[in-house]
């Protein structure tokens, strides 16, 4: 029986030129010799592999897209040249680590289904990056990914996420989409309390841009900074 190829987790960067920095000696070497890779973004994934490893002729590579909208049978028919071929691949996200908030998870869970090898490698997180510079909890989190657009259930969610903070003794982790992100804080300073703590985590690992800040609620009131299309993650904390 022909042996599976092996299914490596490419961690990629959270901001605009810093591979140098953030990306290791090992991813590195792994790219240069994979030639097969599932991605979230084909435009992205190819400008970030030929960023890292510049002596690879992108057009020699092969790119399959697996994002959101991909269904079971496409999740499926993007391990078949491991399955079939015992070729290696590599999963890219969008941004920061594969699987981790992040459609790649379905491709690993049913590489794991099909007894396939999956090896991750170490890279940005936003989510472990700013929960390990926010001064709260550490040992008991919980990542709820995006909140709900509409303005009730919103709120509702908000409020949920305190009361949890609270009665859990957890850190409370969630996002936004970027252009949604100042309205977002509104609705964090007008409606949970004034005690409560609140880190705004904006384009992290950006040498110019990086912004990781934890102030009470009370104290963001009438503070706030403009973080408008940029990437954020925020967490409360008693």
């Amino acid at each position: 029986m022909k042996k599976s190829g092996t299914l490596y987790l490419i961690p990629t960067i959270l901001a605009e030129g810093t591979a140098e920095q953030v990306i290791s000696p090992q991813v590195k070497d792994t790219v240069r010799h994979l030639t097969y890779f599932i991605v979230e973004n084909l435009r992205t994934a190819r400008r970030f592999v030929k960023s890292i490893c510049p002596e690879l002729v992108i057009e020699e590579l092969n790119f399959v897209q697996v994002d959101k909208d991909a269904t079971p049978a496409q999740v499926q028919a993007s391990l078949k040249p491991l399955q079939e071929q015992g070729i290696d691949a590599g999963i890219i996200s969008e941004a920061g680590c594969p699987g981790v908030a992040d459609p790649g998870a379905e491709v690993v869970k049913y590489a794991h289904q099909k007894s396939i090898k999956v090896v991750p490698f170490a890279g940005p997180s936003a989510i472990l990056l700013s929960l390990m510079g926010s001064g709260f909890n550490g040992q008991h989190f919980a990542f709820h990914g995006y909140l709900p657009i509409e303005k009730g259930p919103r709120l509702q969610a908000l409020r949920q996420l305190e009361k949890e903070m609270l009665q859990r003794d957890q850190t409370q982790i969630f996002m936004e989409t970027p252009y949604r992100n100042n309205k977002l804080l509104e609705d964090l300073v007008h409606n949970l309390s004034g005690s409560t703590r609140l880190c705004i985590a904006a384009n992290i690992t950006s040498p110019e841009h990086e912004l990781i800040q934890t102030k009470t609620i009370a104290e963001w009131k009438g503070k706030l900074p403009d973080i408008h299309k940029q990437p954020a993650v925020f967490l409360i904390y008693k």
